[in-house]
């Protein structure tokens, strides 16, 4: 894949060993000086990845905070023939790793414009870090189109106020055909090109051989992810607590607790068709159920409390358990805010007056350059926070009392902060001592089966 980008494919911080001679060597270039065509303007670019410890083991990622001290990332931050430094990265615009790479650009380049493109975190985003440095995050799968633009900058074409200050700017464009018309100036007639058309038949022609139109079921009503409250009716994860797990993973014998994490989950569910695609965009991961028999049921009970206190220091006593030292657990938590709208009324392009009613739902961004961000006017979509795991009692007696044992089941993603929270809980297991359940299905596949059951098309 590295060869077909032809240089423009950079990894600063991950190695890989060569299929053929098994040494460790760089996945790609580390960096890239490049010079535009049109204006001249020198770029210095990286491409880094956050601190991620959880890859196949044929990779390595270097910490963020090693790869600055290498010698080659020390020569390029310190040429002085760079008009801007383009940092692009899967890291978040807000994370600790973003704010090591500015630090080490700019304690030698005190006054090189900086640029980030950031991720990871699937929101609309927009840091300020100094006058000439901004970072760029633009949304989740592909809903968002980024656009950022840098005016202004000292090059060697053309003569600038060395005083001056570069200008930033940014824009979210809803990732939609009416965006694209708009901005490219085209029409549904002449936006389309033939390479484009000839992409859309072949998507159309792999849907029609996968059948992927073919109909699991149909889904009565729409359940949400994070617009509504966790507990809600509406709420997907709701679903899959009340109905689908315990229909799906009961066996009658054995008591058992599901912790499930709500990042595993990565869409809502429509009312309507449930088609043999809609459980990848559901959870596309493919980690398979695992379980640790007959755990006490006191200390099984307490193991969500301390998974929802991800990243804090949790102390019982003389025991400290820091969960921030597993791998940070980007499908773990969904990061989102309560959002309260209660104007009836917005203001749009300064002139007309919509009602609220008449905008469709959609993101309004708030950022460190304000709120005019967004493309496409919208009306808030309310987001709660969601809880990082949430838990299932299986099979428990039917007189309510609590069982004396019983069997942890949990996806294999979480395991390691399942190990680490027994840990804390005073209950030390080992990876051999966990099992694959039984029947080794997926998320996704769990969701499927449980639809075609329970969810039959008119």
């Amino acid at each position: 894949m590295v060869p077909n980008f032809k240089g423009n494919y950079l990894a600063s911080n991950i190695d890989i060993y060569n299929p053929q001679s098994g040494d460790l060597v760089p996945l790609a270039q580390r960096y890239r000086k490049f010079t535009t065509k049109n204006q001249g303007i020198r770029i210095m670019a990286f491409g880094f990845l956050f601190d991620f410890h959880g890859g196949s083991n044929n990779t390595i990622v270097q910490d963020v905070e090693e790869t600055i001290k290498e010698e080659w990332f020390r020569d390029a931050i310190r040429d002085r023939e760079v008009d801007l430094f383009l940092v692009v990265g899967h890291v978040d615009v807000r994370s600790s790793e973003q704010n090591v790479i500015y630090k080490a650009i700019r304690d030698v380049q005190w006054d090189t414009p900086i640029h980030f493109f950031g991720g990871h975190s699937h929101i609309r985003d927009y840091k300020k870090l100094d006058k000439i440095t901004y970072s760029l995050e633009s949304g989740r799968y592909l809903e968002t189109i980024g656009f950022a633009s840098i005016s202004g900058l000292n090059t060697r074409k053309k003569s600038v106020n060395a005083a001056a200050r570069p200008k930033f700017a940014r824009r979210y464009i809803d990732s939609n055909l009416f965006s694209f018309h708009h901005h490219s100036n085209k029409t549904d007639k002449t936006f389309p090109t033939e390479q484009g058309l000839n992409v859309s038949r072949q998507i159309t022609q792999a849907r029609k051989e996968l059948k992927l139109d073919h109909k699991h079921g149909c889904a009565p009503k729409d359940l949400w992810m994070d617009r509504v409250q966790f507990g809600s009716q509406d709420s997907l994860f709701t679903w899959l607590s009340n109905e689908v797990i315990p229909d799906s993973l009961s066996d009658g014998k054995h008591s058992k607790l599901v912790i499930s994490n709500t990042g595993a989950l990565r869409f809502d569910i429509f009312r309507g068709p449930f088609t043999i695609d809609t459980p990848f965009l559901v959870s596309p991961f493919t980690s398979q159920l695992r379980f640790i028999k007959d755990i006490d049921y006191d200390v099984a009970a307490k193991i969500l409390d301390v998974l929802n206190h991800e990243n804090k220091v949790l102390s019982v006593g003389s025991s400290k358990l820091d969960m921030s030292q597993l791998p940070a657990p980007e499908m773990m938590r969904r990061q989102t805010d309560t959002i309260v709208e209660d104007a009836n009324t917005l203001v749009f392009s300064g002139q007309h007056v919509l009602s609220r009613d008449k905008l469709t739902p959609g993101y309004t961004t708030k950022d460190d350059a304000g709120d005019d961000g967004d493309d496409t006017i919208h009306s808030a979509i309310p987001a709660y926070r969601m809880p990082n795991c949430f838990q299932t009692a299986v099979d428990f007696p039917s007189n309510g009392d609590a069982p004396k044992k019983v069997d942890v089941v949990y996806n294999t993603f979480v395991e390691p902060w399942i190990l680490a929270a027994l840990k804390f809980l005073g209950q030390e297991y080992k990876v051999k001592e966990s099992q694959d359940y039984p029947d080794r299905r997926t998320d996704s596949e769990v969701i499927s089966d449980w639809v075609e059951k329970h969810w039959p098309c008119d």
